[in-house]
């Protein structure tokens, strides 16, 4: 399944061995350097998954996920991070704040495998509400439907 990802990170070299690692996923890949940027980027694009570092300049990645959740709560967030923080990790994950942690330096596959996982539960979830928006609308076209049979 083909998702956009969005990859946030403050290290050009960690961006190019993401670009790398990921290269062959059916993934189309956007990239920022910065939370600034990966804001200025969400407002233009709809992307199914934001991929943070957590220690960057300006703000963390728990706080740029969290303004994720805030404004495009059906974006999938993941954290990847050098430092091993597992408590603010937990935390943010306890809070819904982000769906996967990942330590850096990564496995490629597991990586991939995390990825592949969390756009899976974005598309099934995105399913979900198409189905239940079709079902309401059945729903309530029928009872129309019936109201007006009586009238």
């Amino acid at each position: 399944m083909a998702a956009k990802l969005l990859i946030v990170d403050d290290e050009e070299s960690v961006r190019a061995a993401l670009r790398r690692t990921l290269r062959r996923s059916s993934h189309e890949l956007l990239f920022a350097r910065d939370a600034d940027d990966a804001l200025g980027l969400l407002d233009r694009e709809r992307v199914d998954v934001v991929v943070s570092d957590h220690l960057m300049p300006g703000m963390t990645g728990v706080e740029l996920l969290r303004a994720v959740r805030a404004r495009w709560p059906y974006a999938g967030r993941v954290m990847l991070t050098g430092h091993a923080d597992l408590d603010t990790a937990m935390e943010a994950i306890r809070g819904g704040d982000i769906d996967r942690f990942l330590v850096k330096p990564w496995d490629d596959v597991e990586l991939r495998v995390a990825l592949d996982l969390v756009c899976e539960k974005v598309a099934l979830e995105a399913e979900s509400r198409r189905l239940l928006a079709a079902l309401r609308e059945r729903d309530e076209a029928r009872r129309a439907g019936g109201d007006g049979e009586r009238a």
